[in-house]
């Protein structure tokens, strides 16, 4: 029979561990946002990834991900609202979610 420690272990590595899936799906839908809004931006190749690597760094500038918003809401320019590129990535995050179930 498992002793506590065991048990608190067991949380503690699950909590760890839905800690790192958390941070990789928020890397993961910040990197599809930033490839929707390359495209949007007119941007493919290269160009696009290397936009999308920029989004994914600016999700470091600060805690939350308003950092994020700000970036591409400027670069985009008014060309898209900001109600659709907050709901697209809401949806990504989800999409991101899926993809790294998929992999494991």
């Amino acid at each position: 029979m498992p002793t506590f420690d065991d048990r608190e272990k067991a949380f503690e590595n699950k909590y760890a561990h839905d800690q790192e899936m958390q941070f990789r799906a928020e890397a993961r839908r910040n990197k599809l946002m930033g490839l929707w809004v390359a495209d949007l931006l007119g941007k493919s190749g290269e160009a696009a990834a290397d936009y999308a690597k920029a989004v994914v760094k600016a999700d470091f500038e600060e805690a939350g991900h308003e950092d994020v918003m700000r970036k591409v809401l400027g670069d985009l320019d008014g060309r898209v609202s900001e109600a659709e590129v907050r709901a697209k990535y809401e949806e990504l995050l989800t999409v991101a979610k899926g993809q790294l179930l998929n992999e494991d």
